[in-house]
């Protein structure tokens, strides 16, 4: 596969106005400025987050101009994409601190001396109230409410707030003051990034070219990606932890996260599919070493897998497990919480009543459980995955 072919087909879910005219235009030898906005709502990147940020390197490393541009005015804003109510409004300081993370993170798949960085407050923070009014011009109100979000809101008499309707012409406008040959954005993203290509024709009389990828990836429970469903994988998760998540994706998904969340391509893609169909636990492994080997490294990769074939296909434990501190008389419960291996004392009192708090292999049956000298040197298992050993004071 050359260049020019990948670029148009790996990871990616659509081209508009069509994949034949762009790929014309990569084969042409043009050199394109491409770009990709994020806007820095949260703390945390995904692998469905990552999806875009692969393609943009791959446009980079195949010597486009390379953007990647933090929406920290559009963030403002509230991108109503994927929402069925209004985001809830950053203030400059969070936005300031998640960018902060996320460049980090995206550091792992982007190569910043390749690829640019922006911040849209540079050029729409400028932008007076006349303007605003010029651009909105270019559209209409039902133009904005076709959007399938839009209308779910009217269906369920649920609000939309006016500066919903901004946030498309913000984006688009980005395009126009980069002017740009190429945006690449998730699926949830097409209305946005066709506004700023009707922006594109009529300031710049220039075709901007869209390029889509998958969204929302499916999260390990089947609902999509979401840092409020606790079921995505993160690029700063621990190669442990990872490497678990992994292996708890349904086995319906992993031709998916082969195809999305890999640079498996050719026969390595092939062969991974015939292994889903054949062995898919083997295959779910090999996925989990992969994604791991590309966030954390080769090293960190064969310590994940070694350590999950040991703790979960040998029952044993792990090798290195660590150490809770715990006074005599204490809850267990109560120190699990602390040490962070329960998120709270109603979950605490969940696992308990299900078994999933155990002592060797018995089971913890009362939340109230104390602990005593007894119980100095012995491993808690908590749930499948966790393992301390107590160090009772």
């Amino acid at each position: 596969m050359d260049n020019a072919e990948r670029l148009l087909s790996r990871r990616v879910a659509k081209i508009y106005p069509g994949r034949k005219v762009l790929g014309k235009l990569l084969k042409s030898g043009k050199k394109l400025r491409v770009y990709l906005g994020i806007d820095p709502t949260s703390t945390k990147l995904h692998l469905g987050n990552a999806i875009p940020l692969w393609k943009l390197q791959e446009f980079a490393e195949a010597g486009h101009e390379a953007v990647l541009l933090i929406g920290d005015f559009t963030a403002l804003i509230g991108d109503p994409s994927d929402k069925d109510k209004t985001r809830p409004v950053l203030s400059p300081g969070e936005i300031k601190r998640n960018f902060a993370t996320w460049k980090k993170q995206a550091s792992k798949i982007l190569d910043f001396k390749r690829v640019k960085v922006k911040q849209n407050s540079q050029w729409l923070s400028k932008l007076s109230l006349a303007d605003i009014l010029k651009l909105a011009t270019n559209f209409t109100v039902q133009q904005m409410l076709e959007r399938e979000r839009f209308q779910k809101r009217l269906k369920e008499k649920l609000p939309i707030q006016l500066q919903e309707f901004l946030y498309p012409l913000m984006q688009g406008y980005d395009s126009v003051a980069m002017d740009v040959d190429v945006e690449i954005g998730g699926e949830d993203q097409t209305f946005n990034m066709l506004a700023g290509r009707t922006l594109m024709k009529k300031m710049k009389g220039k075709e901007k070219y869209v390029l889509t990828t998958v969204f929302p990836l499916t999260g390990t429970d089947g609902r999509k990606m979401s840092k409020s469903y606790g079921n995505g994988i993160y690029l700063d998760d621990a190669p442990k932890e990872m490497f678990g998540k992994v292996m708890r994706i349904k086995d319906e998904l992993l031709e998916v996260y082969a195809d999305w969340t890999t640079n498996w391509e050719g026969k390595e893609l092939v062969a991974m599919k015939q292994l889903v169909k054949s062995e898919p636990m083997e295959a779910k492994k090999r996925l989990a070493y992969e994604l791991v080997r590309m966030y954390h490294g080769t090293g960190e990769a064969k310590k994940a897998n070694e350590g999950f074939e040991r703790v979960f296909q040998e029952r044993k434990l792990p090798q290195a497990v660590e150490k809770l501190m715990v006074k005599k008389g204490e809850e267990l419960v109560e120190a699990l919480v602390r040490a962070g291996k329960i998120k709270s004392r109603s979950e605490a009192k969940r696992l308990v009543e299900q078994g999933g708090v155990k002592i060797d292999k018995f089971k913890i049956q009362n939340s109230k459980f104390k602990v005593n000298k007894d119980l100095d040197g012995k491993v808690v298992k908590v749930g499948k995955r966790k393992f301390v050993q107590l160090k009772v004071e």
